[in-house]
């Protein structure tokens, strides 16, 4: 597990975010998403604020990580959200890197999208307008601030890791964006082209990608503290963890961060396996690991190993209550494949050691599970 609080702002009811941070958790990556003044569940008006304001909010979203858990080392920004990240980085210190995904270079290049109801604006003071099928009202002040914001000014002198992601066929923010925002960075500096990605990052895949491509990436560029990369488990061998909407859970051992979820179909959000999924691949892993161990020791030539598995639910043969679903058992099969120059008899040998792996001897033992409630 890297623990490495990160900020993502835009608005997190936005799908692209979600898909972004569930793929940054499932890489062990905590981030904080939120929404900006009167986008998504956060309160106020949208027309009421101003980019002078997104740069705000930030900023305290910042401050309370830094003061509840621990401060940001990477900010993460989409679009207008972007361009404020590339700002507030400069002011916080404990910031090591920023990601922009399609940001504009100078905020200012948004005002194209509003050119229609400009008029409306300069009558009325605000008008509602439309960016890649979201609606929202800004007012006069908020168009004003934005062109008071030039980016490249103080890029040269922000010595921060820029990573940044943008499509070529971005009709939203065109990807000369990119370009200016990566001429006025000072190294060290990354771009990444979304070829086929629209600014709203409608397919999930490409939400999936900029995930791992951001998790590989901080890797290199920051740097973090050995305590950070120890869960925090209270002297305990594994924490589950589930707050929220829905049963996305989270799991979390000495060094590594893994999710379970429960199918879309059930109330799940499907962003990992299932409990029952990861009983199976815990049997699995053991067998094979086990398989392979054995097989070392003996110098046999055992090049792979894959096991397949399945959970059914289902009666001993001697059962005198057939009828009886509460009767029945529950049943592990696996299949092995074994591939390697083995001989008959090395095969049969391995099938036999794997019913000595260690997780499913347990499975077979007695078992006592002791519940309890946290002090």
């Amino acid at each position: 597990m890297r623990s490495l609080p990160i900020v993502f702002t835009c608005t997190k009811n936005f799908s692209a975010v979600t898909q972004i941070c569930s793929s940054l958790s499932q890489q062990g990556i905590a981030v904080l998403s939120f929404d900006f003044t009167g986008l998504g569940r956060s309160e106020g008006e949208f027309q009421d604020s101003s980019f002078s304001a997104n740069i705000s909010d930030l900023s305290d979203a910042a401050a309370f990580l830094e003061k509840n858990y621990e401060a940001p080392k990477m900010l993460v920004g989409h679009s207008l959200g972007g361009s404020a990240v590339l700002y507030v980085a400069r002011l916080l210190d404990s910031v090591q890197a920023v990601v922009t995904i399609a940001a504009p270079a100078f905020p200012a290049h948004v005002k194209h999208l509003f050119e229609s109801d400009l008029e409306e604006v300069e009558k009325n003071g605000s008008a509602k307008v439309n960016i890649g099928g979201r609606s929202f009202r800004i007012n006069k002040s908020f168009l004003e601030d934005l062109e008071q914001r030039p980016i490249t000014s103080f890029l040269k002198n922000l010595r921060k890791s820029i990573l940044i992601f943008h499509s070529p066929q971005d009709q939203i923010v065109g990807i000369e964006n990119a370009a200016e925002i990566y001429g006025a960075a000072f190294h060290p500096k990354s771009f990444i082209s979304l070829d086929g990605a629209d600014h709203l990052l409608s397919n999930a895949a490409d939400s999936q990608y900029i995930g791992e491509v951001i998790s590989s990436w901080s890797i290199r560029y920051v740097a973090i503290s050995e305590n950070s990369k120890l869960n925090d488990l209270k002297g305990n061998q594994v924490l589950i963890r589930l707050a929220g909407d829905g049963y996305t859970t989270e799991i979390k051992t000495p060094h590594h961060h893994l999710l379970a979820d429960e199918p879309i179909e059930v109330g799940g959000a499907n962003l990992g396996p299932t409990p029952y999924d990861l009983l199976m691949a815990s049997l699995g892993s053991c067998t094979a690991m086990t398989l392979k161990m054995y097989s070392e020791r003996k110098d046999w030539p055992l090049k792979q190993v894959q096991v397949y598995l399945n959970h059914d639910k289902v009666h001993l043969d001697d059962s005198k209550a057939s009828e009886d679903p509460g009767a029945k058992v529950s049943q592990f099969t696996r299949i092995i494949e074994l591939e390697g120059d083995l001989d008959e008899d090395q095969r049969q040998k391995l099938l036999e050691i794997s019913n000595r792996c260690p997780v499913h001897r347990t499975l077979q033992e007695e078992i006592k599970i002791r519940t309890m409630l946290a002090k």
